[in-house]
């Protein structure tokens, strides 16, 4: 799968962003490792050099994984020479940066890794998980909506009030809101069940004429990405092997397309991202991430504040186009196309996941995919108007 990297990829190309954007222009005398890695390693920042195809990443049987992670030493040992010398601010930022990046990659290697485990006839765990008895889902008139009264409100970050942020959730900008609410929790597998029983893949005025277009040319498959029906009965693949289908679990690794025709169905429609963030700002960042180990999402808890999980489980789809905020400025040089000039054609993504490292989001984070996308741990949350 096109989007999809070996592990020891995302460990080469983490150290390649250390090793490009600290080590060669702040480290006197520093040479790189092996002038291939520039060329094999580098992701797409082609003011820095031609990256290696993305598709073709999986031939890449050398170099090996031993000496992958003799890079990854030899890049860690000059890294400390320059942590133990007096840094500006422009080093502090980019070591952030570079910590924050690996992050995501870590997480990267999950869902990909995933995906391959997966797509494979025996269907291999990751990890045990251990005993775990599957959830009551919970009927679907039980779920509850939280009202919002709208207004004028700030979104976004302030890079100037401190804590990190990436440049596309800034800058701080006020919106107007009209009154709205939020689906008091995820939707679960038992709920999007029943839009599968109903023929919801079937119903062209549910879908988005793209969406209407790939299913029936076969390119969007009519079935959350690791669903498998067997004798009648419906499983999923989780990186603890092929399992029963948690009916009270949310339904995970759905598109876009999905999401949105999902809500059709329920008579409702995606949060847009502002509305998300405004109900999310007043919550505390905590939810299933993947330090916790579970690797899975879970049916949420029945006690505590409304909405329940914002944050961990899921990445859930906004109905928000990804584009810059009102007076969006790129990191200066090469940095600037971390994420700036992928401001087309995806759709806005927040919360985290259960494979997302705690302490990596924010209300203010900004993920994204292509509406098609679904190997990403992402699932819905149910809005309306009031």
């Amino acid at each position: 799968m096109d989007d999809a990297s070996p592990p020891k990829w995302h460990l080469a190309h983490t150290t390649w962003f250390f090793e490009t954007f600290l080590l060669k222009p702040y480290l006197p005398g520093y040479r790189a490792v092996d002038g291939h890695y520039e060329y094999l390693f580098n992701s797409y920042y082609n003011s820095v050099g031609q990256p290696f195809p993305r598709a073709r990443r999986g031939t890449l049987s050398r170099p090996t994984v031993a000496e992958i992670y003799d890079y990854r030493r030899r890049v860690d040992e000059a890294m400390a020479r320059l942590l133990g010398a007096e840094l500006g601010a422009d080093i502090l930022q980019r070591v952030e940066l570079g910590l924050q990046h690996e992050q995501q990659h870590q997480e990267l290697i999950l869902t990909d890794v995933k995906f391959a485990f997966g797509h494979n006839p025996l269907y291999p765990a990751y990890r045990d998980r251990g005993p775990a008895p599957p959830t009551t889902a919970p009927p679907a008139g039980d779920l509850g909506f939280v009202r919002y009264a709208g207004g004028r409100v700030a979104v976004g970050a302030d890079p100037a009030a401190g804590g990190f942020c990436f440049d596309n959730e800034a800058p701080r900008h006020e919106v107007l809101l009209a009154p709205f609410a939020l689906g008091d929790r995820l939707v679960s597998n038992a709920e999007f069940q029943e839009f599968v029983a109903d023929g919801g893949y079937q119903q062209p005025a549910l879908w988005l004429s793209e969406a209407w277009t790939r299913l029936g040319a076969g390119t969007l498959a009519q079935a959350p990405l690791y669903w498998r029906c067997r004798d009648g009965a419906w499983y999923e693949y989780r990186l603890d092997g092929l399992q029963p289908l948690d009916p009270g679990a949310p339904v995970s690794h759905v598109s876009f397309f999905e999401a949105d025709a999902y809500a059709r169905w329920r008579g409702c429609r995606l949060p847009t991202e502002q509305e998300w963030e405004h109900a999310a700002s007043a919550t505390t960042v905590t939810g299933n991430f993947a330090d916790a180990g579970v690797l899975h999402p879970l049916a949420a808890v029945a006690t505590g504040p409304a909405p329940r999980q914002l944050f961990g489980d899921l990445w859930e789809w906004t109905a928000s186009p990804y584009v810059a905020y009102p007076g969006y400025r790129p990191l200066p040089g090469a940095l600037g196309e971390y994420n700036g000039k992928f401001m087309s054609s995806q759709m806005v993504l927040r919360g985290g996941s259960c494979a997302t490292p705690a302490g990596h989001v924010r209300a203010s984070y900004r993920n994204f995919f292509y509406p098609p996308d679904k190997w990403q741990f992402s699932g819905i949350r149910l809005a309306r108007d009031e």
